[in-house]
């Protein structure tokens, strides 16, 4: 009895070895990071924020190829992505690369905007109009640095309208 417990949990355990290894092939093999076929382009930015290597590549919300990685340009400080669009799709020369994100907890990914330019980027070429991250951090601090100013100003508008003496402190001198 025991000897046969013994070979059930040894394929039990066998079959799930066998699983976790077929995941992590297919993980591996469709994350985009292993397609490096396409043109190579070039895009600097002030901020990437989050994006970095393997993070998907769009045109009109369709993946068209992937970041292949990421620096500094020492010469203007600027985060420089390479990234390669599939080749059979030819981006125009005055087209825009823009970092977009897929909302509050989605990941980060390179959005390029077909100009109207006859000429075409080449591999090698960098995409000369960019828009770079958003940081929603910053942003959040402003909205509500914002709201503070605008509920204080309210607030001695209001004093004001009722003739009512301002809080101590808030302006005015006391008497």
């Amino acid at each position: 009895m025991a000897k046969r417990r013994s070979v059930s949990e040894l394929a039990a355990g066998s079959l799930v070895l066998l699983a976790t290894v077929g995941f992590i092939a297919y993980a591996a093999g469709h994350t985009g990071r292993s397609g490096t076929g396409g043109t190579r382009l070039v895009a600097q930015f002030d901020n990437v924020g989050s994006i970095g290597p393997g993070a998907d590549v769009k045109i009109a919300g369709v993946k068209v190829g992937s970041v292949t990685g990421s620096s500094i340009d020492p010469a203007t400080f600027q985060a420089k992505l390479t990234f390669t669009v599939e080749s059979d799709i030819k981006v125009p020369a005055d087209s825009s690369a823009t970092i977009s994100t897929g909302g509050l907890l989605g990941g980060a990914f390179l959005t390029v905007s077909p100009g109207g330019s006859d000429k075409t980027l080449t591999d090698g070429q960098t995409v000369g109009i960019t828009q770079s991250a958003t940081n929603l951090e910053d942003l959040l601090g402003k909205f509500i640095f914002n709201v503070g100013s605008l509920a204080d100003a309210t607030q001695k508008s209001l004093d004001r309208q009722a003739g009512a003496p301002a809080a101590p402190g808030q302006g005015t001198a006391q008497r």
